[in-house]
């Protein structure tokens, strides 16, 4: 399966962890009904500065639609500069996001442990680490997977890459399950299960539609 970098501007991420098809969770922006406001007087500096970072927040994402990752990253790194959150996690996610597109995992591990360390469930970081180290640390990638469908059972891209994993280790009968779940929360997921999966994924999924049809 290809990798795919794609662009959002929301906060749901458990959301799109269940619905970002095969790759990355996107890049990430903040929500504009955290930033404080201004109708009751003049900003504090705390406020300025959350309300600067979320606007740099919003122009990463506009320079990442547009392919400018260097600029994209230079506006992510400014958000840091002002040390304000959440904005400081989804800055450190965004760059981490940008270095993976940019094939320098080292980086992209950093900035995703820097978001993870601000906030240890945030699945999106979570869920991008667990594709970057799923060849090289299997196991560590299948402990995170784990976590992420434990708090979220319809994610269903986790599944998958959890089934994946656990096949590299030989695990095929937890794997096998995991791909079942995988196209249960999402049947076009069925052509991503490796060839050998694919009819008992099939048969779950054909379990699945009759017992919502009965």
């Amino acid at each position: 399966m290809k990798k795919r970098i794609v662009l959002w501007t929301g906060l749901a991420a458990a959301v799109v962890v269940s619905n970002a098809a095969t790759g990355w969770v996107q890049l990430l922006a903040g929500d504009p009904k955290t930033i404080p406001s201004t109708a009751s007087g003049p900003e504090s500096p705390a406020a300025k500065r959350a309300a600067r970072a979320e606007a740099l927040l919003q122009a990463g994402i506009k320079q990442g639609e547009n392919k400018d990752f260097s600029g994209a990253a230079h506006s992510f790194r400014q958000v840091l500069d002002l040390n304000v959150n959440p904005a400081n996690k989804l800055a450190w996610y965004n760059l981490g996001v940008i270095a993976q597109h940019g094939n320098r995992t080292a980086d992209a591990r950093a900035a995703y442990d820097h978001a993870l360390k601000i906030d240890p469930n945030f699945e999106s970081a979570l869920y991008n680490k667990a594709l970057l180290i799923e060849s090289s640390h299997t196991d560590q990638a299948i402990a995170i997977l784990r976590h992420i469908v434990g708090a979220d059972p319809k994610a269903a891209t986790a599944h998958l890459h959890l089934g994946q994993a656990l096949a590299k280790k030989g695990r095929d009968e937890e794997a096998e399950d995991a791909f079942g779940l995988a196209v249960r929360a999402d049947p076009s997921l069925l052509q991503h299960v490796p060839e050998e999966f694919r009819d008992s994924a099939s048969a779950a999924l054909t379990a699945t539609q009759v017992g919502t049809t009965e």
